[in-house]
């Protein structure tokens, strides 16, 4: 099980500035954060912070994933500047979605031509889920399912959340698709009609979530990097401190 655990910061991004923020995540403990698309504009500057507060960002969220394709160069410089070591595409807009199975199979075909190209960089490449990737085709199968047999060689980055969201099993997805997770995202939900004003989720631990049972699993997986991520806290400096104490101790 990985022992350091990492933020999101795009958790953070109602709470600026990031100087701020970083100081917050390193006193509560975190030692890692992973990049989103807010804090790449300057990455020089951004990774000035990072140092300047004992962090790390191993892991970087790219969207689009044409920016893999057509921005390679900015791409590259921003995960070498920032010393990530795998990068996800986290979305896909719902106007772009594919509405069958060869349809999703072909998007992870295309996923997969693009992870080749970050992996020939020496980087990992993997898919980062919503809930949508779990809802039922026509034919049966899922999006999630599609996906993966698309890009045979794709990592996942398994959103727990957003599976159980979904009406699944996280454990169920976790096990059939261990050999593919690098990094969770370790966020709870809480119960249904509850914390409305923050997307309906909560403090890990405080939600809906099984995390003895998924952290079990997880731990039988290649997973590298545990990622803290809450889609609109209403307080951040509680949620990352709850956070981190609750799955610090799991």
């Amino acid at each position: 099980m990985p022992q350091r655990i990492s933020f999101q910061l795009y958790s953070a991004r109602n709470f600026q500035p990031w100087d701020g923020v970083l100081a917050h995540l390193a006193r509560c403990g975190y030692v890692e954060v992973e990049g989103f698309g807010g804090v790449y504009e300057a990455p020089e500057t951004f990774r000035e912070l990072l140092d300047k507060h004992g962090l790390t960002m191993p892991t970087g969220h790219f969207f689009p994933l044409s920016q893999f394709e057509s921005e390679k160069k900015k791409v590259l410089h921003i995960a070498r500047t920032l010393g990530m070591r795998r990068l996800f595409c986290p979305y896909i807009p719902e106007d772009e979605r594919p509405k069958s199975g060869a349809g999703w199979k072909a998007f992870g075909k295309r996923l997969g031509e693009v992870g080749k190209w970050v992996r020939d960089q020496g980087y990992g490449f993997g898919w980062h889920n919503h809930d949508f990737e779990f809802i039922r085709l026509k034919d049966g199968s899922t999006p999630h399912e599609r996906i993966f047999e698309g890009g045979p060689l794709l990592d996942w980055e398994c959103d727990i959340a957003w599976v159980a969201f979904a009406g699944h099993n996280p454990v169920k997805w976790i096990k059939a698709y261990g050999d593919r997770i690098t990094a969770v995202h370790i966020k709870d939900n809480a119960p249904r009609g509850q914390n409305l004003d923050q997307h309906g989720q909560s403090d890990v631990g405080a939600g809906t979530i099984r995390w003895p049972e998924v952290m079990a699993a997880v731990g039988k997986t290649r997973c590298l990097n545990l990622i803290v991520e809450h889609d609109d806290p209403k307080d951040f400096t509680s949620f990352a401190r709850n956070s981190f104490n609750f799955i610090s101790k799991i």
